[in-house]
């Protein structure tokens, strides 16, 4: 393959390829002119090909024809499955490796102290003793396997011998975070955590290894640059310890440690916002060991490929599962997905033709490891020769994305990709090269689509504020569907020791618009759904006050799996007693979602506590930065302002800003009327405004209301005054022999204004003396174009002998009382504004 026609994997602002800079480093150790060309001048040349390379060989170099690359599964050459990392990134080269498992009776939580431990004020001082500085860069510029090229740098201080007990921290390794460490005691340390890389946020995740410890002594460790202000571990969460002598000496994994465990606010801010601080308390089991300290149960990149590998090996399993490349991702590492459903059988390929398609992916969020456990017990069970798993296996096909955000999964982010972005806000982005992974997954879902029936999508996440599993689901406003509810319902009926249906909610938010659930039920997927799994515990059935294990989270998958099959079980009794079900519970809801009061447990529907967009990826944001515009608003935007208040102007302000701003008192507010078309076309009298039908089309009409006094109340009292306005205006203009035969009540005209008896009905009654400024639009006062402006009309008297002013500038018409009567010291003003 030639150069010029390599297929670069990276964005534009990509400085490097993948293979083509490993191909081009290798090329440069070779000294031998044999194998090189030779320019006109003589000078030895590097071959201009990407198919050779070079081994050294008793010295010489040897070439040798490249790997091919392996386009589909996972057994081809080890480099395209090598984990890549940010150029700049430096990475130790020890392989971390960890064994699974699970905890033979349930971890409770932790018992809150009464006594807690003593904090020193100076948060942030001590002694500096580990120091990783990740990301340097502004935004992502290339990659390569194994990081930074460079020697690694020294980020732990030395020991100054055998007798000195400073723990060695490390955390740079595949999905750890940790930026550094202070000493403040002599067991106690403040650590700091590093933000998503080309980020200023997102402190949540954390894994570092510690060494040097001594058995038997307490050491306490305190994070302190969190961001949230609410966090499971005032419910009882413990963090997990990893022991390499006690998974030597007794095969023991991860297991929750811990005591005197708190969370609360510290005297720094970081962005203009409080920080909080993680304290724990913990006794090693062994002196001078390797420990590792995490926030959920950890799920490499370079596990999940070996987990795949021995998928591709085996016979049976490769017979029904494939294994094939989704993409690549920003950094150029393979996303995979896997298919997995019966070989069609002989004349078989109509019915695998017509067989549902179900979609799950997992790790958008790369810190919410547990997702990952979640799918793998929904491989395992799907991969097994259980009949309920052949079953599924011959009723659908089942679209598999197992890690979607690898390179945050690599580099120990917390929520962002390699962009600075959250990717589950960027499904609807046209931004292929900056988010190819879920533009990737949105084009299979719409390819599968046309081809067959989405059955079902589903997203694994995880909580980090409530407890329990949930899930997030679509539903469409009008009518209050329930189908949407079905799968939920019975997932709670099946695994009603984790799963909790009372936390579901069913939102279509507009600030979650470019979430993979919202876009993709956009696509007509009715079952789309988000399933929230907390880094916690339970808080309901038996496994209340216990944490969730490795074997529970794979145990969600199982369920989540047979619960596909009473889903789609012919035999509709379990699906129509779920409608029943619900249709009770329906009655009984006293609108949650409007008065629902404000609980600790049911804050916020974002499981990351987020802002809903990360906005542009990082480069693209500096470049914002330099062509920024004011941002414009549309009329839309402009004329539903709820409430808009006027400040006190000057008398030369308010002389350029009348006819503009159209109020000038500070105390006046501007509130919207909303009134139906048919309304002002026809003068109707309708139900009050509280009644109007949303769905139909409506005009906004601004009153400028008194705050101290009554504002209309309906509609058809506003059209009333509105009508004896007019038709006063025109009577005091002496225009009143266009508007014979009515009675407009007690109104003393001027001299030689003329006057009729006859009755105009509804409007004799209405008091608009209490209306002192009052303005028409040109579309409410349609003949007032014909006449000159401005002009002002001779002093004239009303009903109680005040005077009265009266000016039009080309149809806006404004008129001010001195209202002697109520006040008179006060003049109160009223505008009609424009429809």
């Amino acid at each position: 393959m030639k150069k010029g026609n390599y297929v670069h994997y990276h964005c534009s602002f990509s400085s490097s390829t993948s293979e083509e800079d490993e191909i081009q480093e290798q090329t440069e150790d070779c000294q031998d002119p044999g194998v090189m060309n030779e320019d006109v001048n003589g000078v030895a040349q590097l071959p201009k090909t990407t198919q050779v390379v070079f081994e050294i060989h008793s010295g010489r170099p040897v070439p040798r024809l490249c790997e091919p690359r392996h386009l589909y599964g996972v057994s081809g050459h080890l480099s395209q499955t090598l984990s890549r990392w940010p150029k700049e990134c430096e990475v130790i080269p020890e392989e971390i490796h960890h064994i699974d498992w699970t905890s033979p009776s349930p971890e409770p939580f932790c018992i809150p102290e009464s006594e807690k431990w003593p904090r020193y004020q100076n948060v942030g001082g001590g002694t500096l003793v580990y120091n990783s500085q990740a990301g340097k860069e502004l935004y992502f510029t290339g990659s390569r396997p194994g990081g930074n090229r460079s020697p690694l740098s020294q980020a732990s201080i030395p020991l100054s011998g055998p007798d000195d007990t400073t723990l060695l921290f490390e955390g740079r390794f595949e999905c750890a975070n940790l930026m550094s460490a202070h000493r403040i005691g002599q067991f106690d340390y403040d650590l700091m955590l590093r933000p998503d890389l080309y980020t200023k946020k997102h402190t949540q995740w954390f894994y570092f290894r510690v060494r040097n410890m001594r058995a038997g002594v307490p050491y306490r460790f305190t994070i302190t640059n969190l961001l949230k202000a609410t966090s499971l571990y005032e419910k009882g969460q413990k963090p997990l310890l990893y022991s390499e002598e006690k998974a030597r000496a007794f095969g023991v994994g991860w297991h929750r440690v811990g005591y005197d465990v708190s969370y609360s606010r510290n005297e720094c801010f970081y962005l203009g916002l409080p920080c909080f601080s993680l304290s724990w308390s913990l006794v090693f089991p062994y002196d001078q060991d390797t420990c590792y300290l995490a926030h959920c149960y950890p799920y490499t990149y370079t596990k999940l490929w070996a987990y795949l590998s021995k998928i591709e090996h085996s016979p049976r399993l490769s017979s029904f599962c494939k294994i094939r490349t989704l993409c690549r991702s920003l950094a150029g590492n393979l996303v995979p997905v896997l298919t997995v459903t019966s070989p069609s059988r002989k004349c078989g390929e109509c019915e695998a033709a017509h067989k549902p398609a179900i979609v799950i992916t997992a790790r958008v969020h790369p810190g919410e490891t547990n997702s990952s456990w979640v799918m793998k017990g929904i491989m395992d069970f799907l991969l097994s020769d259980t009949p309920d798993a052949r079953l599924l296996r011959d009723a659908f096909i089942f679209k598999l994305v197992p890690m979607l955000n690898p390179d945050g999964v690599i580099v120990g982010n917390y929520r962002c990709s390699l962009t600075g972005s959250d990717l589950n806000r960027s499904y609807n982005s046209n931004l292929k090269d900056s988010f190819p992974t879920v533009h990737a997954v949105r084009t299979m879902v719409h390819r599968l689509c046309e081809e067959r029936e989405v059955l079902l999508y589903c997203d694994l996440h995880g909580h980090s504020r409530k407890q329990n599993v949930f899930t997030y689901g679509c539903e469409r406003a009008a009518g209050r569907q329930l189908h949407e509810r079905i799968f939920p319902l019975m997932l709670s009926k099946n695994c009603p020791e984790m799963f909790s249906f009372q936390n579901c909610k069913f939102k279509v938010q507009r600030s979650k618009e470019g979430t993979g659930r919202i876009a993709l039920w956009k696509l007509g997927i009715l079952n789309s759904f988000t399933l929230e799994t907390s880094f916690c515990g339970s808080s309901i059935g038996q496994q209340k006050g216990t944490h969730f294990s490795i074997k529970d989270l794979e145990m969600l998958g199982a369920h989540f799996c047979d619960t596909l099959l009473d889903y789609c079980d012919p035999d509709r009794t379990k699906y129509n007693m779920c409608i029943r079900e619900l249709q009770d519970s329906l009655r009984q809801e006293t609108t949650l979602t409007l008065a629902e009061a404000p609980h600790s447990d049911n804050v916020s529907t974002s499981g990351s506590n987020s802002s809903d967009s990360d906005g542009p990826p990082a480069h693209l944001e500096a470049l914002q930065m330099i062509n920024r515009k004011k941002s414009m608003k549309s009329k839309k935007q402009r004329d539903c302002s709820c409430l808009l208040r006027y400040k006190e102007k000057t008398p030369e302000e308010n002389k350029d800003s009348d006819v503009k701003d159209g109020v000038r008192k500070g105390k006046y507010t501007l509130k919207p009327l909303c009134v139906p078309q048919h309304m002002l076309r026809r003068g109707k009298q309708e139900a009050p405004l509280e009644s109007a039908d949303a769905s139909r089309k409506m005009s906004v009409l601004y009153l400028v209301f008194d705050n101290e006094k009554g504002s209309v109340k309906s509609k058809s009292d506003y059209l009333r005054h509105l009508m004896a306005g007019y038709i006063r205006s025109r009577m005091q203009m002496g225009l009143s022999n266009t508007l014979s035969g009515l009675d407009l009540g007690p109104i003393t005209m001027p001299s030689g204004a003329p006057r009729k008896a006859n009755q105009l009905s509804g409007l004799g009654h209405l008091a608009c003396g209490d209306k002192r400024i009052w303005r028409l639009s040109p579309v409410q006062w349609r003949g007032s174009k014909s006449h000159p402006a401005p002009f002002t009309l001779p002093g004239m008297t009303n009903r109680q002998g005040e005077y009265r002013t009266a000016e039009c500038k080309r149809g806006q018409w404004h008129g001010v009382v001195k209202d002697q009567a109520t006040s008179p010291d006060r003049k109160s003003e009223h505008v009609i504004g424009k429809p």
